[in-house]
């Protein structure tokens, strides 16, 4: 059995910077990690990787060769991979009992409605992987809510299309305060609190001030769901990193094994629900305290 996290989200969300400083952090923990690199686009990686999309497919071969755009030829490497699972799970088989990260593509519509990256993570549960998935989204969304409702519908579409145990995170909460003031706290963006306040500020813009009907019933379905939330991320912060890898590790039964003895240690951060408020109030004040 093997334990990881597959990270998705869309480009620019800091996915294979993510898979770097977990690895990093991962190993001051005492597991051992490798990544696993499925984005054919992805072409200078930060990172040793022990599996390589590209000595499958390369995505400016299939450009070439068959007159597609990026997009196209990113949906066509991802169907050929599922075409050719058998090269995945021979590579992978070499890493047996090791806590692995998928870096995969950022083209968003492959998490949201396409069927090809939903079925090879389903192979990957069939080959006894447990794994979570850690969706990643830019924070400066929270500055314009236009955008962040946007992104809350992206959250929640790839939720319920991967169908994996999900975190989503909000990256990069160290440079928000270059982007523009919140309207809100922080918690409210992390929590998605009552979008009635949210729909507030868009009445004010007259553009969106015509789809007030339409806005209101995709915050009616975002709500009614219940199931989007983010934890913040700096990703050279140890605090945030924890908080994530605490979600990370209940999602994917990491801290209900025995791989290592660190588990119990983790077990009982991840236990403490009152420790977790108080840590993620304490992340809030000391990235936020000069834009709130």
């Amino acid at each position: 059995m093997s334990f990881g996290q597959v990270v998705i989200g869309p480009p620019g969300s800091g996915k294979t910077t993510y898979c770097r400083g977990m690895k990093d952090f991962l190993t001051a923990l005492g597991r051992e990690v490798v990544i696993v690199n499925l984005d054919p686009a992805n072409f200078f990686l930060p990172y040793e990787c022990a599996v390589n999309i590209s000595s499958l497919i390369s995505l400016k071969e299939v450009m070439t060769e068959l007159q597609l755009g990026p997009n196209g030829a990113m949906i066509y490497c991802m169907e050929y991979l599922e075409l050719h699972s058998d090269w995945l799970f021979k590579e992978l088989n070499n890493f047996k009992e090791k806590y692995i990260l998928f870096d995969c593509p950022g083209q968003i519509e492959l998490y949201t409605h396409h069927h090809s990256v939903k079925n090879i993570f389903q192979l990957l549960l069939k080959w006894n992987f447990r794994l979570c998935a850690v969706h990643l989204v830019d924070s400066h969304y929270c500055t314009d809510p236009s955008k962040f409702i946007s992104v809350l519908l992206t959250s929640l579409s790839a939720m319920l299309q991967v169908e994996l145990p999900h975190v989503n995170v909000l990256s990069k909460i160290d440079l928000i305060e270059k982007y523009d003031e919140l309207d809100f706290n922080l918690d409210y963006y992390t929590e998605v609190m009552d979008l009635k306040y949210l729909l507030s500020c868009l009445s004010n813009d007259f553009f969106f001030s015509r789809f007030e009907s339409l806005n209101t019933k995709i915050c009616e379905i975002i709500e009614n769901f219940g199931l989007v939330n983010f934890i913040p991320l700096m990703i050279e912060d140890k605090e945030t990193m924890l908080c994530v890898l605490r979600s990370v590790d209940k999602a994917n039964g990491y801290v209900f094994g025995a791989l290592e003895n660190n588990n119990m240690a983790i077990f009982k951060v991840a236990a403490s629900e009152y420790l977790d408020v108080l840590r993620d109030l304490e992340i809030q004040e000391k990235y936020l305290e000069d834009i709130l």
